[in-house]
């Protein structure tokens, strides 16, 4: 980048630092940044500004929002007797979109890491304790990814809710539409078998 100008190459190493954006990309997109008409950068520039300063956690859920409550804490259609547990915010649009679930959140914004020094009073368990013992809530569906720290969150999480007398499920878990079962791992396939429903 020593051939650069300053300010593509400070711009190159800033879109650098995002998450899955390595040296290449990150020259595709300051380049296609610079090809483009001004007021696009600006928009941009903008937009980026604005989340910052507008953006803020649900006092409910923790989901990322502008206003608070958010929209589905808000929204008195939703089933409030049922409560996903997620790991983070991009979690809960993955829910959304199946157009499955109708209950409401609650978003950790992590999970349980001993190797990261990242413990339960790191997140927002004693949050989500609170809303249980508030009332109203009859079973907690815990969604977080199938990665070890996710295991542990999900037994950790199970082992405090169930003596609040709720029920506590697990999204069954298991092998991808279009998947081979000889390509899939071992746990996969375990997963499948346990979350297999009746037809």
């Amino acid at each position: 980048m020593r051939y650069y100008p300053k300010p593509l190459a400070r711009l190159i190493e800033e879109l650098e630092r995002m998450p899955g954006i390595g040296p290449k990309s990150a020259q595709r997109l300051a380049f296609h940044i610079l090809e483009r008409p001004e007021q696009d950068a600006r928009d941009l520039a903008d937009a980026i500004v604005e989340v910052r300063q507008k953006i803020r956690c649900c006092s409910r859920c923790f989901n990322f929002t502008d206003i608070d409550p958010c929209a589905i804490c808000a929204d008195e259609r939703r089933d409030r007797a049922t409560m996903c547990v997620v790991a983070e915010p991009r979690d809960v649009l993955a829910m959304e979109n199946t157009g499955e679930y109708a209950g409401v959140y609650h978003v950790l914004h992590g999970l349980i890491s001993p190797l990261d020094n990242i413990g339960p009073e790191q997140l927002r368990v004693g949050e989500l304790v609170e809303r249980v013992r508030a009332g109203g809530v009859e079973e907690i569906i815990i969604a977080t990814n199938p990665v070890v720290e996710g295991e542990a969150t999900a037994s950790y999480l199970a082992g405090v809710l169930k003596p609040l007398g709720v029920k506590v499920t697990r999204i069954a878990l298991g092998l991808p539409v279009g998947g081979d079962l000889d390509y899939a791992d071992q746990l996969t396939v375990t997963r499948a078998l346990q979350g297999r429903t009746e037809m």
